[in-house]
């Protein structure tokens, strides 16, 4: 997004408490006193434009509408600088009269007073927003908001062709707040289209996470094929709530019965599903600081009966469950299937910080069972092992049967931290998953790219086969063009070689090491020195990821974008997700071997399409 530095509005003079004067045009601004402005809009532009500062509180906005409260927001008003801009649409309001009643966070105790901060100066209207990039570490091909803060995806369907994608986002500022259901779709997983915010905040608290359904046998009372909503309000206390949409997800209705279901403790992220063999809608509920998985059926997706829970004291449990899914996964090579539960915590993740874990088990529509190890016991099963995947959950009536899921591409440890200010987050490539047996006969997911991802591919710039790998690094030059974003598609072999470590480097000394070592059936990926990563002491770090398999042969599929890596295993074995911030893009692709000669059998990069 192009920010504006300046905009020439006329310098305000620092006001006594109850002196208005004009602003900009269109916008008068009466300061009241210590920390509370009256910010009246006059003009019918489409916008009026606020100053953000991210390193400042949030002021709270109470908009009136003739008069009448009509919502509440909050904005991080620039108080010294002005970092950038963020838009209000003023549209759905024209020919009322609008005023903002703004309270800053100064107090009396402070000895300034709001009548002096940079924002008052700055703000304006304009009738359009500039959403064109202008931060270097903006992905290419992964799906960002245009601007604002982004973390959880939420309310995945698939319709007519459509995918939608809705996510947990901010649209007044880069970091969480005012969470509100942004909303993208694409037909071919890759492109995305970006539409207006889907479910905004009311009386009952903000919209956290939820699931979306397509109602095909109007079984809810809004019409066939009707897109049914579940989400979670979350104010005083955090409960269910519905809302209902006619024009395949792009507006909905919010049902007035909300909320439909309620606990007298934390439970958040309903996800729900039409269960063929029951004929009924099921329902997962995480309840949070139990740490456990609540099951619910309903008959018309507005009154559910708890069933049962799952989790209490299994798998991971250092951090709060959340963004729950369930699904029946076939097993690779097998006429087999079984049901996967996803379990996604914060904190407990296996280098830190939040992450996504599963349980393979049963489900008779009532009761999930996970499976147990040759002990006895129920093992912790990691969907992906680097830092940066969290909040994954599938997408509602795929086609052909295929089950598609995407994550958020961050960690809570630091995500309001990374080093981008017009937007803040990305999702994952999506993945398609299934299951495969190991080696100790236990069940794994299979995570593949999805196909879709193909179409990523431009001009192959690098193809190299056959070459033996040993202690002096073999180098390959990565695409010059477009910050270095590719998909690097290699086989290689350790034959007698103790590890292999495959390295991305730049002319700056930043690299990314990314180690095979066949003894041990492990792969890792270290980012200590991968750029800039100085602005969070949890950011630097090494994550490995299991191989599931006793071989030296070792092929694998890396997505390279601006602020992250994505390692997959080409059999679907193991992924690994990481961002990263190399000062400037890495130039170099390097393999060497230790401890004996290795085998690059296959190296192939690809620039990828823009």
């Amino acid at each position: 997004m192009k920010y504006l530095t300046r905009l020439t509005l006329g310098t305000l003079l620092t006001l006594a408490a109850g002196q208005a004067v004009q602003g900009a045009d269109g916008v008068s601004i009466e300061h009241l006193g210590v920390n509370n402005t009256l910010v009246r809009v006059s003009d019918d532009a489409r916008y009026i434009l606020f100053p953000v500062e991210e390193s400042v509180d949030d002021a709270t906005l109470n908009l009136l509408l003739d008069g009448k409260q009509e919502k509440t927001f909050y904005v991080r008003l620039a108080r010294n600088k002005v970092d950038y801009y963020v838009p209000f649409d003023l549209t759905p309001y024209k020919n009322h009269s609008l005023l903002f009643n703004v309270v800053t966070p100064q107090g009396r105790s402070s000895v300034r007073e709001a009548s002096q901060d940079a924002c008052w100066e700055a703000i304006s209207l304009s009738d359009s927003f500039d959403t064109t990039n202008t931060e270097r570490f903006r992905p290419a091909f992964h799906h960002t908001p245009l601007y604002g803060w982004m973390n959880d995806p939420n309310g995945m369907f698939f319709k007519d062709g459509v995918w939608h994608l809705y996510y947990q986002y901010n649209p007044y500022g880069s970091k969480w707040q005012n969470m509100t259901w942004g909303h993208s779709t694409s037909t071919d997983l890759i492109h995305w289209e970006h539409h207006t915010p889907a479910i905004e905040p009311n009386g009952l608290g903000s919209v956290f996470s939820g699931s979306c359904v397509v109602d095909k046998e109007n079984t809810a009372g809004f019409g066939k094929d009707a897109v049914i909503a579940l989400y979670t309000s979350a104010g005083v206390n955090q409960i269910q709530s519905l809302a209902h949409s006619s024009d395949s997800g792009e507006t909905f209705t919010i049902y007035p019965g909300n909320p439909v279901l309620t606990l007298d403790s934390e439970a958040r992220d309903p996800n729900m599903f039409w269960n063929e063999e029951t004929g009924e809608w099921n329902l997962l509920l995480a309840h949070a600081l139990d740490k456990e998985m609540l099951i619910f059926t309903s008959p018309d997706l507005k009154t559910w009966t708890l069933q049962s829970a799952f989790g209490k004291g299994l798998g991971a449990q250092d951090g709060v469950w959340e963004c729950p899914d369930l699904m029946r996964l076939p097993v690779e090579g097998t006429d087999e299937s079984k049901w996967v539960l996803i379990c996604n915590l914060n904190p407990g993740g296996p280098f830190g910080g939040s992450a996504t874990q599963y349980f393979v088990g049963d489900f008779d529509g009532h009761t999930f069972t996970a499976d147990t190890d040759a002990s006895g016991a129920v093992p912790t099963k990691w969907m992906d092992f680097g830092k940066d995947h969290y909040a994954t959950v599938s997408w509602s009536g795929a086609p052909e049967g295929r089950n598609v899921v995407i994550g958020w591409m961050s960690n809570w440890q630091y995500a309001a931290e990374v080093p981008t200010m017009q937007f803040r987050s990305a999702n994952t490539l999506p993945r398609d998953i299934s299951l495969f047996r190991a080696a100790d006969g236990q069940l794994y997911l299979k995570t593949v790219p999805s196909p879709e991802t193909l179409a990523l591919r431009d001009r192959k710039t690098l193809q190299a086969k056959g070459k033996s790998i040993g202690k002096t690094p073999a180098k390959f030059a990565l695409p010059a063009a477009a910050d270095g974003i590719c998909e690097i598609d290699l086989t290689l072999n350790a034959r007698k070689a103790k590890s292999v470590t495959i390295t991305l480097s730049n002319e700056q000394g930043d690299k990314v090491d990314m180690t095979f070592n066949p003894a041990e059936s492990t792969f890792s990926f270290d980012r200590t020195q991968s750029g800039i990563t100085d602005f969070n002491h949890d950011f630097p770090a090494v994550v490995t990821a299991p191989t599931l398999r006793d071989s030296a042969a070792q092929s694998l599929r890396i997505f390279i974008d601006r602020s992250s890596i994505e390692v997959f295993d080409a059999e679907g074995n193991f992924v690994l997700t990481n961002l990263v911030f190399p000062n400037t893009p890495y130039r170099t692709l390097s393999l060497k071997a230790e401890g004996g000669k290795a085998s690059l059998d296959k190296l192939e990069i690809y620039s990828i399409k823009q």
